[in-house]
């Protein structure tokens, strides 16, 4: 028997018009990873709330069809009865984060199904050791990062010993170590032959090695594909691509590559697939050898080095290296830091970090989790004060400026952590009161029509889909004009077509002179958008230049427990293709504008 039947589930929340997801149907059975793909608004994470019964138990909508778990109808069967059959990751792990320590957070599960003490601590250690917070076991889960907290979450449905695992989105705000060592955690889980996961996820790179099966929604929420992962990513790719859904970067590349002639086929899901495939066939006709070259420039100059900043005692302390993208950047540049020092509780999260950013630039922060990122965008851009250091925005120090959201604009890594208003109209609304009404009625009627969100004017932010709050978060940053823009993760929850936009937005904003900043775990994203990028690792500045220089440096990122871009990755040294050798970014590719 099938540990889960959805069979025709559509869900209309309360006050909406719509159904969403609109005639969803599947089963998992016992072994299989089951990956449920969809353009942003197609019901997933709603799909999600109803295999635990929080739909429609505790969250009031409209449901038809069925979803049985484990032999239980989840409409009718308790929600406590449920949780010993599944356990759910929410989207942003804030929203199932209760108690006080790490320890206690995964020991709720456990002790509410009334376990002998012994095996309650037993499972709590077993979980955290798999997902690496044993040894924050007395921390407050306040105290980690964004990351940390996602895998707290994970480690807290681990607990439980469900034998069905649904998980949405729990590596968005994970580094490339920390998705491994969760995918790992899962596949040990997975491989005993009684547990079965459901996965919602936009990362396909690291994902796709993982997941058996995918099941396709479109965008009324409606299944219209159901299969092996590689025969469904393979032979329905630019179906899927024209949906809006992710594809891995290297099934994008051969789409483009196919255009200008490459037979690649079958179509490569993995950067060491496109290499193979690229090395065993010829260069098509009229494509030159000096391609890359010419398109994208890639001589790369060395990160030169710097004096090294005080060593602390720490188990891990990297050379600190930087190349100055800015040399003779002033106090007037857009963003000036100076000894900026933060703790969180008593963790030192930034260590006398001090940084130019000049107006127009577009900056991407990368590294490892719990390597300062947030900690530092949101110092950048006033959201905390750094009890030591100063920060200055267009040469006036953040602490004299009264209107914070005129000069910068600021996006936090989980939307709701900003809304505070009734509907999405006045949430744009709420930074605009000083300005007239005729003007205020414009500027919110071109960013809901930039996002795809006129029709969801007057819902609740809280209503909105994971992707629908992202870029909700991302309009109200955008609608006051501020010529700085801070955005943490600004693609979390994304949909393939709507993150194209938004950074399609945020390159025509930083060409007209916006300056960016954004946070990002994404290493293709930050190729394909940011001019500099800035590496993080123990809250110290480990390198600071170009973003072809940084990503040049391939000891220094593995160091750091990231990844290339896995565009460079499959491209790069390339010997029968010297044409495509050093190209980074997907539109700098033969046929990207075909």
């Amino acid at each position: 028997m099938p540990l889960l039947r959805v069979q025709d589930l559509a869900v209309r929340h309360d006050g909406e018009t719509v159904f969403a997801p609109a005639g969803a149907s599947f089963t998992v059975r016992p072994g299989e990873v089951v990956l449920l793909l969809g353009p942003s608004g197609s019901g997933k994470s709603t799909l999600a709330l109803t295999l635990n019964g929080l739909i429609p138990h505790d969250i009031e909508a409209e449901v038809s069809g069925s979803v049985t778990v484990d032999g239980m109808d989840a409409a009718s069967t308790p929600i406590a009865r449920l949780a010993t059959r599944i356990g759910m990751v929410f989207q942003d792990p804030d929203a199932q984060l209760v108690t006080g320590t790490v320890l206690d957070e995964v020991a709720f599960g456990p002790e509410n199904l009334r376990l002998p003490v012994s095996e309650v601590l037993q499972r709590s250690e077993d979980a955290l050791r798999r997902v690496g917070l044993w040894e924050h076991r007395a921390d407050s889960p306040d105290a980690l990062s964004g990351g940390g907290r996602q895998r707290l979450a994970i480690a807290a449905a681990l607990a439980l010993g469900s034998p069905l695992l649904v998980l949405d989105e729990p590596t968005a705000n994970l580094d490339p170590r920390g998705v491994d060592e969760v995918f790992v955690t899962l596949a040990e889980i997975v491989k005993t032959g009684d547990c079965a996961v459901v996965l919602i996820e936009h990362n396909l790179d690291q994902t796709i090695g993982f997941v058996d099966r995918v099941v396709v929604m479109d965008a009324a929420g409606r299944t219209i594909a159901d299969g092996p992962a590689a025969d469904i990513l393979r032979t329905r790719a630019a179906e899927l691509h024209a949906l809006g859904v992710w594809l891995p970067t290297a099934a994008l590349a051969a789409l483009r590559l196919r255009r200008a002639g490459y037979a690649l086929d079958p179509l490569p899901l993995t950067p060491a697939e496109l290499r193979a495939a690229l090395e065993g066939e010829r260069r098509p006709p009229g494509v030159s050898t000096r391609f890359a070259h010419g398109a994208t420039g890639v001589d790369i100059p060395p990160l030169a080095p710097r004096a090294a900043q005080p060593r602390v005692a720490t188990p891990r302390q990297p050379h600190v290296v930087s190349t100055r993208f800015a040399r003779g950047a002033t106090a007037t540049g857009a963003v000036t830091a100076r000894h900026l020092t933060l703790h969180r509780g008593t963790t030192e999260v930034l260590r006398d970090v001090s940084l130019d950013i000049r107006p127009g630039e577009f900056v991407a922060v990368v590294g490892p989790n719990g390597a300062g990122k947030t900690s530092l965008l949101q110092a950048l851009a006033g959201v905390v004060r750094a009890p030591r250091g100063t920060v200055s925005v267009g040469g006036v120090d953040l602490r004299r400026i009264r209107d914070l959201t005129s000069r910068i604009g600021f996006v936090f890594q989980n939307p709701e952590h900003q809304f505070v208003t009734h509907t999405v109209r006045d949430e744009l609304a709420y930074g605009l009161r000083h300005l007239p009404a005729d003007e205020t009625d414009a500027r919110i009627d071109d960013v809901l029509r930039r996002f795809g969100l006129e029709d969801r004017a007057d819902v609740h932010p809280f209503l909105l889909s994971g992707g629908q709050k992202r870029r909700l978060s991302v309009g109200t940053a955008l609608v006051a004009g501020a010529p700085v823009l801070a955005l943490d993760e600004p693609t979390f929850g994304q949909d393939r077509a709507r993150a194209d936009e938004l950074l399609g937005l945020l390159t025509d904003l930083n060409r007209d002179g916006t300056t960016i900043i954004i946070v990002t775990h994404d290493m293709q994203l930050v190729a394909e958008h940011a001019s500099r990028t800035i590496l993080l690792d123990e809250g110290r500045v480990l390198a600071d230049g170009p973003t072809p220089t940084v990503f040049a440096d391939d000891a220094l990122i593995a160091r750091t427990g990231l990844r290339p871009p896995p565009l460079r990755a499959a491209l790069r040294g390339l010997a029968r293709h010297p044409e495509l050798d050093g190209v980074v970014r997907l539109s700098d590719l033969p046929g990207a504008h075909a």
